[in-house]
């Protein structure tokens, strides 16, 4: 068994109550659930080493998850919309020196991800 990935759901909306249910039914993730509003508790999501943080894009000013990323660039930040029905994954990696290959890798990497739809 590998290691168990630390999951912090950021928030108390009930798309997050929804998802740390189905979530709790995988044995390789460690879930915990933090009951805050942004920002007043990000020290205490900090000391909690998350690998991913799932928060409610509708419940958080728009601003918020891209302070998170400056703050904790290796982190993995995934927004759930439940208006449009969609996830977006943010991830504050980024480049010193970025050259056209390294861009063309990145698109084609993201172009061929498993799940992706093609048609789009």
């Amino acid at each position: 068994m590998g290691k168990r990935q630390r999951v912090v759901l950021y928030g108390n909306s009930l798309v997050l109550a929804g998802t740390a249910a189905s979530l709790r039914a995988y044995p390789g993730i460690e879930l915990i659930c933090l009951d805050a509003q942004p920002p007043a508790e990000v020290q205490q999501l900090w000391a909690l080493c998350p690998t991913v943080v799932i928060l409610d894009l509708g419940a958080v000013p728009p601003e918020f998850p891209f302070s998170l990323l400056r703050e904790q660039p290796d982190l993995v930040l995934i927004g759930v919309d439940a208006a449009g029905d969609k996830l977006l994954v943010l991830s504050g990696q980024q480049a010193h020196a970025l050259t056209t290959e390294a861009l063309v890798q990145v698109i084609e990497g993201r172009a061929h991800s498993p799940g992706r739809d093609s048609s789009l």
